[in-house]
């Protein structure tokens, strides 16, 4: 079965007109969650294959934070094409992917990583699925688990495996 680790970027710098949104870059705040969910995928024994990350500066960044946790560094597509990119967008991505990959990891943006993730994730644990339906914070993780042997098979309806917020690592 396929697993798709759904990230959002972590907590960006606050815009500013001198500044474009896409060159924004992590705040303490923001590095301190990427690393504690790096620590957190770094603990699951299914480490994704590949990683797909939008081409903005904060997710990049995120990106960089989670893979010195993790100790591999699978292959990584920076894509301008999910940069903000929508829910329909992010799916037909993850359903054009090669099958030898078990496990992908895609960093982006809202609303489209967390309306994907919560139309992904049909079966699951009651409480986790409902913490989902709430929000999809920054920095937050969930991995879904599909039903299918192929990505092209890809649809809405996966079983929520995890649901992970930086605000329930805080020491």
């Amino acid at each position: 079965m396929k697993s798709v680790y759904l990230l959002r970027h972590a907590k960006a710098s606050a815009s500013d007109r001198s500044q474009e949104d896409h060159a924004r870059p992590l705040n303490t705040r923001g590095r301190h969650a990427a690393d504690r969910i790096g620590e957190v995928l770094a603990a699951r024994e299914e480490l994704p294959d590949l990683v797909l990350c939008s081409s903005a500066r904060r997710t990049q960044e995120t990106l960089a934070r989670v893979q010195r946790q993790l100790g591999s560094e699978p292959p990584v597509e920076i894509e301008p094409g999910l940069y903000l990119a929508s829910c329909e967008t992010l799916l037909e991505r993850i359903r054009e992917l090669p099958d030898d990959v078990e496990r992908v990891l895609l960093v982006g943006h809202n609303p489209g990583i967390g309306e994907l993730a919560e139309r992904l994730a049909r079966e699951g644990p009651r409480g986790l699925r409902e913490s989902l339906g709430e929000k999809f914070p920054t920095g937050a993780l969930a991995i879904v688990r599909l039903s299918g042997p192929r990505w092209s098979d890809a649809r809405l309806g996966g079983r929520l495996e995890a649901f992970v917020c930086p605000r329930e690592l805080e020491a």
